[in-house]
Formats: C-alpha cells, structure tokens, sequence
C-alpha cells in the first residue's frame, strides 16, 4: 500500500537519509541541523577578490611576455630569412618559383569545374527517359 501525503515536513534527521524521505531546496548542515544558506563575512569576499586580481596580474604579465617571445622568435626568422637570401639568391628564387608552381596547380586542381553528373541524378533521368517511352 502506498504512503501516505501528508503536508507535514518530516524533521531533519541528523543520522541519516531515508528512502522516499523528501529533501528540501537549500544547503543541508547535518552538524548543526540546519537548513539554508549561511552568512556570508564581507572580509572573505575581499580577501577572494584581492586573491582573483593577484591571480589576473599573473596571468596579463604571463600574457606580456609570451608576446615578447613570439616577437623575438619572429624577428630572429627574419634575420635568418635574410640571411639565407643574400647567400643564396639563385637557390631563393628557384625555390620561390616551384612554390609558386606548385600552389597555382594545386589552385587549379581545387578549382576546376566538375561537368560529371552524380550518379543517382543520372540514373534517375535515365528512368524518367525510360518511362516516356512506354507512354
């Protein structure tokens, strides 16, 4: 036989939950039986937000100097690019011209228009045809 309602709310129990027991809607504090959300000092909210703005200075400097890093690696590729090219000036524009070659046959190859039909479309104006001609 089922239980029955009742509009009662069962005391909290500090030994344990039972089965088909309902749990209110609210933080739970089994050591002291209460139930709802405690009060909150100011003092903890400005120690966390001191804490999060340490925590953003960290990370902005982290930011900075990865930065300065991708620049200096950049500047270095630069020098090194340089270099290369006033030693080997011949060897560049060879290199520079199969590039070039091989990027516009890539191009092509990308951009070339497809007249083939998809099969199914072909088969189905192959029937279509196919059924005029019993008509």
């Amino acid at each position: 036989m089922p239980r029955r309602k009742t509009n009662e709310m069962p005391t909290l129990d500090t030994t344990g939950a039972k089965i088909g027991e309902p749990v209110p809607k609210a933080i739970i504090d089994v050591n002291t039986a209460s139930v709802g959300v405690p009060r909150q000092p100011e003092e903890d909210l400005r120690a966390e937000l001191s804490a999060l703005r340490r925590q953003l200075e960290t990370l902005q400097q982290q930011i900075l100097d990865a930065g300065q890093l991708a620049k200096d690696s950049a500047s270095q590729a630069i020098r090194q690019t340089e270099t290369v090219v006033k030693q080997y000036p011949l060897s560049t524009v060879a290199l520079m011209v199969a590039v070039v070659g091989l990027l516009a046959l890539a191009s092509r190859q990308v951009l070339a228009p497809r007249h083939r039909e998809p099969s199914v479309l072909h088969d189905l104006r192959d029937y279509i045809d196919r059924a005029r001609g019993w008509i």
